[in-house]
């Protein structure tokens, strides 16, 4: 995985994987991995610190909620309708940039 492609993606990604409904943290982390066939192995170093940033700007809501499994309460994470707007936003310009690159490096044949 190149990181500094991670870097320029990594909101779209986290938006995208709240879109299906609350997740915590250990939840977006395997989710992503999953989706990505383990592309994307993503690090709480680099989560964590997005995800709060995220809920800073509005985009998503945290709430500490206690597991059907039990244990100490966990950060889950909802996409706020804010959210819901910047990712479609997102998905758009992420489309856009994947248009223009496959029209300089051509579509494999």
């Amino acid at each position: 995985m190149d990181a500094q492609q991670l870097k320029g993606h990594l909101d779209l990604l986290l938006l995208a994987s709240l879109e299906h409904g609350p997740r915590y943290g250990g939840q977006i982390i395997a989710d992503v991995q999953a989706a990505t066939d383990g592309y994307f192995s993503l690090r709480e170093g680099t989560l964590y610190p997005a995800l709060h940033r995220l809920e800073k700007q509005g985009f998503l809501r945290g709430e500490f909620q206690v597991l059907p499994r039990g244990g100490s309460p966990v950060k889950v994470y909802t996409l706020t309708p804010a959210g819901q707007q910047e990712l479609r936003a997102q998905r758009e310009r992420y489309e856009q940039f994947a248009r223009a690159v496959r029209g300089v490096i051509g579509s494999p044949a």
